[in-house]
């Protein structure tokens, strides 16, 4: 049932969506000179996938959790872009592909590996990661990699259709802080 609703969501914000994405690649594109952000990150079942973002940052910023970043790496866009979280609509990409899902655990990068070993050890990777979910609607990042593994683990042992949606309305209601930049 979730997988049929990601589809259908991504793929009718993906159409809707066609031409704030296509101004967003220009601004990017004049901003940075290379608007779209792909990185390698943690997928179901550990597996790896190319996760793709605007880009908020400076091209020669290290590959790094965003709270580890140098704040002063963020462009002026990308401020905009990630208070919005405009940055994220590339995503639906990822949803309409299979790799994520809308709501679930944000995926990590190979380098946490604190935060992979809390997700292992309470099953988190059995569930596709998600663009949102309880610790973004919930102002929880991946600097507290236990408390996030917690919460992620609880968001999926009582995820409804109701809470999928909720999710969903927060985040784009401007919910939630996601991973900041400290």
């Amino acid at each position: 049932m979730t997988r049929a609703l990601d589809v259908l969501l991504a793929s009718l914000g993906l159409t809707l969506g066609l031409p704030l994405l296509l101004i967003l690649l220009l601004a990017g594109w004049l901003d940075t000179g290379s608007p779209l952000f792909r990185q390698q990150r943690v997928g179901r079942h550990q597996r790896p996938f190319m996760l793709v973002k605007f880009r908020t940052m400076r091209r020669d910023t290290v590959s790094v959790a965003s709270h580890l970043v140098d704040p002063g790496t963020i462009t002026p866009l990308g401020r905009l872009l990630r208070r919005s979280k405009l940055d994220e609509l590339p995503q639906l990409w990822n949803v309409l592909r299979g790799d994520m899902s809308l709501v679930g655990p944000r995926p990590c990068l190979f380098s946490q590996t604190e935060l992979i070993a809390a997700r292992a050890a309470r099953g988190v990777f059995e569930a596709r990661p998600g663009v949102t979910g309880l610790a973004q609607t919930s102002g929880i990042d991946m600097s507290t990699p236990d408390k996030l593994a917690r919460t992620d683990e609880q968001m999926l042992a009582s995820l409804t259709l109701g809470a999928y949606f909720r999710y969903i309305l927060s985040t784009t209601g401007g919910r939630g802080a996601g991973d900041a930049v400290k």
